[in-house]
């Protein structure tokens, strides 16, 4: 019973994990009738999964000496992978219907890859950071390649794996460089050492944050982005988009404060210039984009550029600013991405951006919720996105970090534009022939997501408080 008891804090990882186990022997007795199911049965075991994160203790707890920490910013962010991860299996109905795509092993792939994130929310030691970000990223890879019939699908996958081997690798190396110089993989022991640390460690430090650049596909490590997420089909690109970029910056968050708060001056530096260049380059480089998706890649290189502001103030406001901002980030990502997935006629999906030409008089509800989001993504109150911006900014401001933060708006005024382009062509532009009618799971997805981000205005405290209270559990 002690045994068990003491396991309780690592429950949902061990629901997900054991549920995929469960669910591949369904699937592989059940073959493709079994798809259909299994979809409502790893949503069914998410669900219960953070039901059961909902329900641990706010108060620290460490398994495996000191190697799993459970606590107040695990379980905000955990949540918010689980979201991540339930909003792409409802909105992939329609994507596994088609007879070629029916394959069970696509739900068991999602679990997989949310148990990973979990493992790497709550790492406390460089083997459970990578355990965590090998599970996640090895589902990831095979994901993004789903859609076999399709060379674009089978393309994306091999560049994501093979640009992913090499981020694991720098992130291997620096693991053992910081092994080398300190003598222990635990970050609370890695934080005594860390002060007396010379440049071998600070070597280590830069290649460790390269490997979790590359997961938030951060600048200069964004090079697979905008390919993996044309080439994957949509409901995969939406969780690209979404929950592991929520665990890659729960694993940034973690390791610098966790880790290296003795050192906190050398790795703002290398935060301070990731961000600038993601804000940068994801708002001029979108501006050319006439793939919605592609456009979407840029788009996400900039919103990490501005979450790791947060990061870079290296305080508690900072870090609550983060966690308000990968939340609002999650919501408005999928809600667009749901708008995306509906982008069909005769059955058949269109990307591009001129096929929303109109669309506010074909589909003038989608026009409107979609032209939400996008004045969301861009920063434009009252809507949700200007509140994200404005903690991090604020948080930046802070700290003494003035520079940063008027960077940051001016990119921010930058990538307005082609929010705004969109919003022009939905609006003025010729009406396109009228997609098929949306599916009642993305309707469902748009709705809330809709809601969420015009209506966020009016009652911010929930989120912002629930936030705090996490960043002081780092502390």
């Amino acid at each position: 019973m002690n045994e068990a008891s003491a396991l309780y804090p690592a429950l949902p990882e061990l629901i997900l994990a054991g549920g995929a186990m469960v669910l591949l022997m369904i699937g592989a007795f059940g073959g493709e009738r079994a798809t259909s199911p299994m979809l409502s049965y790893a949503i069914a075991l998410l669900v219960v999964a953070g039901l059961a994160i909902a329900a641990m203790p706010d108060e620290r707890v460490a398994l495996f000496n000191g190697s799993f920490v459970v606590d107040g910013f695990a379980k905000f962010l955990k949540i918010l992978a689980v979201l991540g991860s339930i909003g792409t299996l409802w909105m992939s109905g329609d994507f596994l219907a088609d007879p070629d795509r029916r394959k069970f092993e696509y739900s068991v792939l999602i679990l997989l890859a949310t148990a990973g994130m979990f493992v790497l929310i709550s790492a406390g030691d460089l083997i459970a950071l990578y355990l965590g970000f090998e599970l996640m990223s090895l589902s990831l890879y095979v994901v993004a390649a789903f859609d076999r019939d399709n060379v674009q699908s089978t393309e994306a996958g091999l560049k994501y794996f093979v640009l992913g081997a090499l981020s694991s690798g720098m992130l291997l190396y620096g693991a053992s460089l910081i092994y080398g110089f300190t003598g222990t993989v635990k970050f609370a022991g890695i934080a005594q050492e860390a002060a007396n640390g010379g440049i071998g460690l600070i070597i280590g430090l830069v290649l460790l944050f390269a490997g979790l650049c590359f997961k938030v596909s951060a600048v200069p490590f964004h090079m697979w982005t905008p390919d993996v997420y044309q080439g994957a089909p949509t409901p995969i690109t939406a969780f690209f988009a979404s929950a592991p970029k929520v665990a890659a910056i729960a694993a940034f968050v973690r390791v610098s404060f966790s880790a290296f708060p003795a050192i906190a001056a050398q790795w703002q530096q290398i935060i301070i210039f990731v961000a600038i260049a993601s804000m940068a380059l994801g708002a001029f480089a979108a501006i050319g984009q006439r793939n919605i998706k592609r456009l979407m890649a840029y788009s996400s290189i900039g919103h990490m550029g501005y979450a790791l502001i947060g990061l870079a103030a290296a305080t508690g406001e900072g870090v609550q600013g983060v966690l308000v901002y990968m939340a609002i980030y999650v919501a408005m990502t999928l809600g667009t991405f749901a708008c995306i997935v509906s982008m069909r006629r005769n059955d058949k999906p269109f990307e591009e951006i001129t096929d929303l030409s109109g669309l506010a008089r074909t589909n003038p509800a989608q026009a409107f919720v979609l032209s939400m989001l996008l004045f969301s993504l861009a920063g434009i109150p009252p809507l949700a996105g200007f509140f994200a911006k404005f903690y991090v900014f604020l948080a930046a401001v802070k700290a003494g970090l003035f520079t940063l933060a008027v960077l940051g708006v001016l990119a921010s005024v930058v990538g307005a534009y082609y929010y705004l382009l969109i919003v022009k062509i939905m609006y003025f532009d010729e009406p396109a022939p009228a997609f098929d009618p949306m599916g009642n799971a993305l309707r469902s997805i748009v709705a809330v997501t809709g809601l969420f981000v015009i209506l966020f205005f009016a009652y911010p405290g929930p989120l912002v408080e629930a936030a705090a209270v996490a960043a002081k559990s780092l502390f």
